[in-house]
């Protein structure tokens, strides 16, 4: 005997998810994830999310809740799962700023305010980071409009261009910009020794090391660095010295165990030549900055989204490794980074708070996302 429930299949950015009615799930938050790892076929030890709707990759095995809002800054509340390919484990820790851009037209399909052409604000809180985000989506007949010319790298083709203004986007995890305090730390990583990295908590936290430190040149392609013996296993060390400096966990084996989406690691590099996954060739001017991204173990085909307005946010910072790599110069605009898929321009507000420390003020990006599927989801 399979249960019915209501959800609808949607990809935000680069990501893909199943969204859930906050009301079609059950009250006790402890019930939802059987329904989320059935839903998406997790754990699946051979790693294809076969018995699921998921990918079988942490860009495609992600979920969203969205109900009304607990708070009057805000139109609805928006929970975000990243739910593990092989493991039965769902990890609430974190934001995906990918599917963020797909809860504004999520809200006005689903009536859940009144939609206003020819275009409308809606106001999410995402309740695993109690942050405020404005995304700003076209409207078309009373819809969230889905043509339109804007391209994003890592997705076919064009759509509706939705803003997403991050709103004092420092903390959102720690409660600090620099959980630290410090813009670099020397982390003392098991069989490699001390190793440099730039804590930084903006959206989500991230672990960001020089890719030279690795013997990397920072342009390389993700199958490449999976398959690099040894490289992955000293990343996730990495990450788990981190997120322990962080407090994110007691020790690194905890960290491993029970913290996998955040903190994220990334690979920072300065301005180099290279070419896309679909073979176009970025050229060195195009770009202030090359970085890979880890996420749940795998390098990221672009660029998962929170962790490049951390990075976005970080290269405004003096001290950063991010800062270091980037060819910014003090430039106002965009930050520009390159990933495997192509280039991403964020732009990020940095000020000085009052006792001298770096403030982040907003983060904005721009996305796509388009409503895929819309039904009810079996679950054993």
């Amino acid at each position: 005997m399979q249960r019915r429930v209501r959800a609808v299949f949607v990809r935000g950015g680069t990501s893909r998810a199943l969204v859930f009615h906050r009301r079609d799930l059950p009250d006790r938050r402890e019930a939802w994830d059987p329904i989320f790892l059935a839903a998406l076929g997790s754990p699946d030890p051979y790693g294809r999310q076969l018995d699921g709707l998921g990918g079988g990759i942490s860009s495609l095995s992600k979920v969203a809740v969205v109900g009304p809002s607990s708070r009057p800054d805000a139109d609805v509340d928006y929970t975000f799962g990243q739910v593990e390919v092989t493991r039965a484990a769902v990890d609430y820790r974190g934001n995906c700023g990918n599917i963020s851009s797909a809860i504004g037209p999520f809200a006005i399909d689903e009536a859940l305010l009144p939609a206003r052409e020819p275009a409308t604000v809606v106001r999410i809180h995402n309740t695993n980071t109690q942050k405020v985000i404005h995304a700003h989506v076209p409207v078309e007949s009373g819809q969230a409009a889905v043509r339109g010319d804007f391209a994003l790298d890592g997705v076919p083709g064009t759509g509706a261009r939705i803003a997403l203004d991050f709103l004092d986007p420092g903390g959102a995890v720690t409660g600090r910009l620099l959980p630290t305090g410090r813009a670099q730390d020397l982390l003392e990583v098991p069989e490699l020794g001390p190793v440099s990295a730039s804590l930084v908590d903006a959206t989500n936290p991230m672990v960001f090391v020089r890719a030279k430190d690795l013997g990397l040149d920072g342009t390389e392609r993700p199958e490449d660095l999976d398959g690099r013996p040894g490289l992955p296993a000293r990343l996730e060390a990495i990450r788990a010295a981190g997120a322990v400096r962080m407090g994110l966990a007691r020790t690194p084996e905890e960290a491993s165990r029970t913290s996998t989406a955040v903190p994220k690691i990334a690979i920072v590099a300065p301005p180099a030549l290279y070419r896309t996954l679909a073979g176009a060739t970025v050229e060195s001017d195009a770009v202030d900055l090359v970085a890979r991204i880890v996420s749940m173990g795998k390098v990221h085909r672009a660029f998962a989204l929170t962790g490049a307005m951390c990075l976005a946010v970080a290269a405004r910072i003096p001290g950063t490794l991010p800062h270091e790599a980037g060819a910014l110069a003090g430039a106002a605009g965009d930050v520009r980074i390159g990933h495997p898929s192509g280039v991403l321009p964020i732009a990020s507000a940095i000020a000085p708070g009052r006792d001298g420390a770096p403030v982040a003020q907003t983060v904005t990006v721009y996305r796509t996302a388009r409503r895929l599927m819309e039904g009810a989801v079996l679950v054993p």
